[in-house]
């Protein structure tokens, strides 16, 4: 009767470590009788001949087993893990009938992590939207209801209400422009460009295009790009790379009132096409690094819309430089100024048929 119970539990162990999923097998006394490679991954600490409860203590979970050894019938709950690191899995109880031992029990993990991050990065894209557009409508909203009665008269109160009107429009325009850029990327992730770009040439013209926005807010920019740097992409995407990381710089990386630089340079390595921009400004705390290019997140939010950002910068940078393959880094020290670091594959000319 053991050998043939030693039998029966070795054909289980077969067939569950073919199956994609974590499944763990007890026997009536939670004991663990057996486990998949999936089931070990997630739970490490599992033995063989211990009861459950050694290794996984969520009462969720361990009164599922009780009630479906009572009642025989499958059921599922959740089982949230906090550490070390915030997991959400699905647990399937279900009965398993063996001929050498009734009762004993099956638990099938689904790993329901990256679907709730998801699904939290969701609600709080729509909630930061909803944010953003609110306060300049409010505003607008105000303004107007202002110059349609106490200030209808007043020339005086009409040009300066108009002017706040005019860059509240502006700062809505340029947060919609950005969602839809967003949009548009994600939905292209997996197509990645493969047009020869000269980034030099780019961003000597983006350089060009910022200088004047620059010095009204007594930044130099030093530009390094002597030759053309050919790399795969997308050239108005990579455009817009360039653009927001030195917008950025002149924006953020100078003290108040300070005047400053800003360094940007393009380089070729034996396989990438590097644009590095480089502030020398207060930088940016090491706990705001991991998150910069979140969407909406910002640093100072207060000084981000008051310079006209949108908080969605960086996160459009992010997903630029992933479509094409590439690398971004970010190293700063509070301080010590800020350096952006972009990476994109060099082109290569592709082969010629044979005529």
């Amino acid at each position: 009767m053991a050998a043939q119970g030693a039998s029966e539990i070795a054909a289980w162990t077969a067939l569950i470590e073919a199956l994609p999923e974590p499944v763990i097998l007890l026997d009536p006394e939670i004991r663990v009788v057996s486990a998949n490679k999936a089931a070990w991954q997630i739970l490490p600490a599992l033995r063989v001949g211990e009861p459950l409860t050694v290794t996984l203590r969520t009462p969720d979970v361990l009164d599922s087993i009780r009630r479906v050894q009572q009642s025989g019938t499958g059921e599922t709950v959740e089982w949230h893990e906090r550490v070390p690191v915030d997991r959400f899995f699905e647990v399937a109880v279900a009965p398993l009938r063996r001929a050498s031992a009734a009762n004993a029990i099956a638990l099938t993990l689904r790993d329901l992590t990256e679907a709730r991050s998801v699904e939290r990065m969701r609600v709080d894209f729509v909630a930061n939207a909803s944010h953003e557009l609110r306060t300049p409508l409010a505003s607008l909203l105000g303004f107007v209801e202002t110059l349609q009665g106490a200030a209808r008269d007043d020339p005086i109160a009409r040009e300066k209400f108009l002017a706040i009107m005019r860059d509240q429009t502006r700062r809505m325009a340029r947060l919609v422009d950005d969602l839809l850029s967003l949009s548009r990327i994600e939905q292209n992730l997996h197509l990645r460009p493969d047009d020869p770009v000269d980034l030099a040439l780019a961003v000597r013209y983006i350089v060009e295009s910022l200088s004047t926005m620059a010095r009204d807010m007594g930044i130099t920019l030093r530009i390094d790009a002597p030759v053309p740097v050919m790399v795969t992409g997308d050239h108005d995407e990579l455009t817009r790379v360039a653009e927001n990381l030195i917008e950025n710089a002149i924006k953020y990386g100078s003290f108040a009132d300070a005047g400053g630089s800003v360094e940007i340079s393009v380089v070729a390595s034996q396989t990438d096409g590097a644009l590095q921009v480089r502030d020398h400004g207060p930088g940016i705390a090491p706990e705001h690094l991991p998150r910069l290019t979140e969407r909406f997140y910002r640093v100072d939010a207060g000084a981000s819309r008051a310079k006209g950002g949108t908080g969605l910068g960086l996160a459009l940078v992010k997903h630029i430089v992933a479509r094409h393959r590439g690398r971004l880094t970010i190293e700063s020290m509070p301080g010590e100024g800020a350096c952006f670091t972009v990476k994109i594959p060099l082109y290569n000319d592709p082969p010629q048929s044979p005529i």
